[in-house]
């Protein structure tokens, strides 16, 4: 939960300096800070894109095994609606997004310590329910009348490039719902409050026999980028950087592979 919404990026500098002037004259250092070269320690905090979720959650316990002392907490949900919390002063050591535009509105705020790197990238796939009664087959089937689909909301990177997908085929389609993230989407479809919902095929691998996968040429029109960064500011930037490192590492990009992403 984002519950410092209305705190300036100013207010946090001027927090962190007093935090440094505070440090200097007890003589310590912060948990989780590098400034001695410090192991990683203390609570992490990633902020994630909503497809993210199951690799990321494996990631996170990876890491606390790897570093005694340290706790990873995650804050999934819409890559836009994550970025405006930051932009908004919501305490985070990491942000990783599913599109470079949605990163783009967090370095111009310059929010993210250095250059964000990509780490993954994600195609979509329409998820029907179970044996696909409707027998959809191609993105042009979702138009069929009566037919109900589900797309995420145009302003979050599912709902972008399923926009971009269904242009590149001329399909006009007008969905029952527009989801604020790509799980809320796939949920859709698993409870069977829509026939079919365009998301990524990490989600459709996720949700197992809930819901079945159907893959579309078009889909090569909206390959998403997935960029993480630590971020300015971050309260243990010791452990963000430790994180990263770890999310680019062979072993990080082999859990992203089992979920479906693909190499960047």
């Amino acid at each position: 939960m984002i519950r410092s919404a209305h705190r300036t990026r100013r207010s946090r500098r001027a927090a962190g300096a007093a935090a440094v002037v505070v440090l200097a004259l007890g003589g310590c250092s912060a948990s989780g800070t590098d400034s001695a070269g410090d192991a990683p320690s203390g609570t992490l905090t990633v902020f994630a894109a909503a497809s993210l979720k199951e690799s990321f959650t494996a990631l996170g316990e990876r890491f606390e095994k790897e570093h005694p002392g340290t706790e990873v907490t995650f804050n999934f949900g819409g890559s836009d609606a994550l970025a405006a919390g930051i932009t908004n002063g919501a305490p985070a050591d990491v942000f990783a997004a599913a599109s470079t535009r949605t990163m783009r509105l967090v370095t111009d705020a310059g929010d993210t310590a250095g250059e964000p790197s990509t780490f993954a990238r994600n195609r979509l796939e329409i998820a029907t329910v179970p044996g696909n009664p409707h027998r959809i087959g191609s993105l042009r089937d979702l138009a069929a009348p009566g037919l109900k689909v589900v797309l995420c909301d145009r302003a979050v990177p599912c709902g972008a490039a399923a926009r971009t997908a269904l242009t590149a085929d001329g399909v006009d389609l007008t969905p029952v719902s527009y989801e604020q993230d790509v799980k809320s989407a796939l949920t859709k479809v698993a409870l069977r409050e829509a026939d079919a919902a365009v998301v990524y095929r990490t989600d459709v691998r996720a949700a197992g026999d809930k819901v079945q996968g159907v893959q579309f040429p078009e889909s090569a029109e909206a390959v998403n980028a997935y960029p993480i960064a630590r971020l300015d500011n971050a309260p243990n930037p010791a452990a963000a950087k430790a994180f990263v490192a770890l999310v680019r590492s062979p072993e990080g990009r082999a859990v992203l592979s089992e979920a479906g992403f693909s190499a960047p």
